[in-house]
């Protein structure tokens, strides 16, 4: 596996996600996996995928969990349906799911506000069969707007994600344009600016993306990144992509926010060869 040289990552900020790493743990136990890895700071997907209003008491012990560790939750999902699974957010999505995200929209924020996380992230969700796309856009947009408002009443920055259309083939954000246009138009609709980009360096390369332009281009409207090579979705080197190299780029470009490793390793511990130890620790 390649190794990022020293000089490429000194002055950037890396997090691990905990729900695709140190997946064979408890989620309790992952902060201090990350940890004992080197990291302080992590994310993670919405945990509980079978409601978007958890007893307090689930809140708290991952809280604890969180701060035993010395972690800092740089980034959170609100509620998004099975993921991992077949549902990709619920923004979009009318009836239940739409319900269900709306419920959440606070719960998630509060947390977030507890454990000083700033960085919410709304997944948009799928198409649905038999429902007019502009009703789901409708509807999407009405919900993001609440969300921004409540990301912005605890200091968060609300966060829109493009997946990839082979492996999201019903997700209708594909493109960091089409991203971006939803930023732009939850930015319009607010007033308050705190909708950004999640730039996922992964899934814009399967969709074969210029990934260099998109970084020129939409750097200054990025609120975060998330990281794994292609193909295989692995750790950083053990596939194609020049990753030490954009991240190069978004450094110059101006971006200083955090890199979330959002990769697959059967041992997450060993999959940071990559990383050199002294790297690990965010800035």
């Amino acid at each position: 596996m390649a190794r990022f040289s020293d000089g490429a990552v000194t002055d950037q900020r890396f997090d691990v996600n905990l729900s695709i790493l140190f997946t064979e743990l408890p989620l309790l136990e992952r902060p201090a996996a990350a940890a004992a890895a080197g990291f302080t700071a992590v994310e993670l997907w919405w945990p509980w995928i079978e409601t978007p209003t958890p007893a307090q008491e689930e809140l708290d012990a991952l809280k604890k969990a969180l701060e035993d560790a010395g972690t800092q939750l740089v980034g959170l999902n609100f509620y998004a349906g099975r993921l991992p699974g077949p549902d990709r957010g619920a923004v979009s999505v009318p009836g239940e799911e739409s319900d269900r995200f709306n419920a959440n929209i606070n719960v998630a924020a509060d947390f977030a506000a507890s454990v000083g996380c700033k960085a919410l992230n709304a997944l948009y969700g799928n198409r649905v069969e038999g429902v007019d796309p502009a009703v789901q856009d409708e509807l999407a947009l009405k919900n993001l707007v609440v969300a921004a408002q409540a990301a912005d009443r605890v200091g968060a920055i609300l966060l829109i994600e493009t997946l990839n259309k082979p492996e999201s083939p019903l997700y209708p954000l594909v493109s960091a344009p089409a991203g971006i246009e939803v930023v732009d138009k939850v930015n319009a609709a607010t007033g308050l600016g705190n909708a950004k980009f999640l730039l996922d360096l992964y899934h814009l390369a399967m969709n074969d993306e210029d990934l260099s332009e998109v970084i020129e281009k939409y750097a200054a409207k990025t609120g975060h990144v998330q990281i794994a090579d292609k193909p295989g979705r692995g750790a950083p080197g053990t596939g194609e992509l020049p990753l030490e190299e954009l991240l190069g780029q978004l450094k110059k470009a101006g971006y200083e926010g955090y890199v979330g490793l959002e990769y697959k390793a059967a041992d997450a511990a060993a999959s940071f060869e990559w990383l050199p130890a002294e790297a690990r620790a965010a800035k």
